[in-house]
């Protein structure tokens, strides 16, 4: 007899409830493989776990994986990030965007599947979450304004690089401050003429009491920021010009403290491209 699936109910979910294109929701994760399981680590996310544990989930309908090669590993900034601990901890970064208006919809169905990807031995444990949030869209500043994609486009447009930047404020109403003074003042000048044609802000959300054991809870929330930078150049071209200074920025403006500026390029899907350099020091 065929599979049980309930297939009956998917149309009347589809008739009910937003269903928009607007990023409304990220999950921002940042995951560190362990020293010798960098390949097969790799191998599951691309063959499995990109696919069966985020796309085909409901509502996360843009993705997008991206990598720290040594070279990367060793530009990020503060040494003493409050984020990743060594700074150069965590060569993957993967990048999910969840319709406006369906978190809730999502969370309870990635705690489910996940439980049973777990049951099913699909998950690799050779790893640890350095970075891993569900976070809320907060702002979108672009650099060319109304011209170019939009920030519902930015995972499946051919960018070069990604920075991710995290910045936390004392208080909520400082955060608030902050979002606002970027938003308005710091970016739309920061953006002019540079290789970074827009930036993502966003707030992180705690995570459900029932969460895999091996992601801990969110830090900073209420009070915490995070960036993305999508760039039109490898990172490793412009990181002087344009990526160097971003902690003086903030602190200047008393608002906040960078917790992390961290470059990445985007993975090649399918492929082990990269891999190879994310251990150069070990050799």
């Amino acid at each position: 007899m065929p599979e049980d699936t309930r297939s009956g109910t998917y149309a009347e979910l589809a008739a009910v409830g937003p269903y928009g294109v607007r990023p409304g929701h990220a999950l921002i994760t940042m995951v560190e493989p362990h020293p010798g399981h960098e390949h097969a680590y790799n191998r599951w996310y691309e063959d499995d776990h990109f696919i069966a544990g985020a796309m085909a989930m409901p509502w996360i309908y843009a993705g997008r994986r991206w990598v720290a090669t040594r070279t990367l590993q060793l530009l990020r900034y503060p040494e003493d990030s409050a984020v990743a601990k060594p700074v150069t901890a965590g060569c993957y970064l993967s990048t999910y965007w969840i319709t406006e208006g369906r978190y809730d919809e999502h969370m309870k169905w990635t705690v489910g599947i996940n439980k049973r990807l777990n049951r099913d031995n699909r998950v690799h444990q050779e790893r640890t979450h350095v970075f891993t949030s569900f976070q809320d869209h907060e702002a979108t500043v672009y650099r060319d304004g109304d011209s170019g994609p939009r920030d519902f486009h930015a995972l499946d447009h051919p960018y070069r690089g990604l920075v991710m930047q995290v910045i936390d404020a004392e208080s909520p109403e400082r955060c608030g401050e902050l979002a606002a003074w970027l938003r308005d003042t710091h970016l739309p000048e920061r953006l002019k003429g540079s290789p970074t044609a827009m930036v993502t802000l966003f707030r992180p959300t705690p995570l459900p009491g029932d969460r895999m054991s091996y992601v801990k809870q969110v830090e900073g929330v209420g009070t915490r920021l995070t960036l993305l930078w999508f760039l039109e150049q490898d990172p490793r071209e412009c990181w002087e010009a344009w990526f160097t200074g971003l902690d003086e920025a903030v602190a200047g403006s008393g608002l906040g403290r960078v917790e992390l500026v961290a470059p990445f390029l985007p993975t090649v899907p399918g492929t082990d491209t990269y891999v190879d350099e994310l251990r150069q020091e070990l050799r």
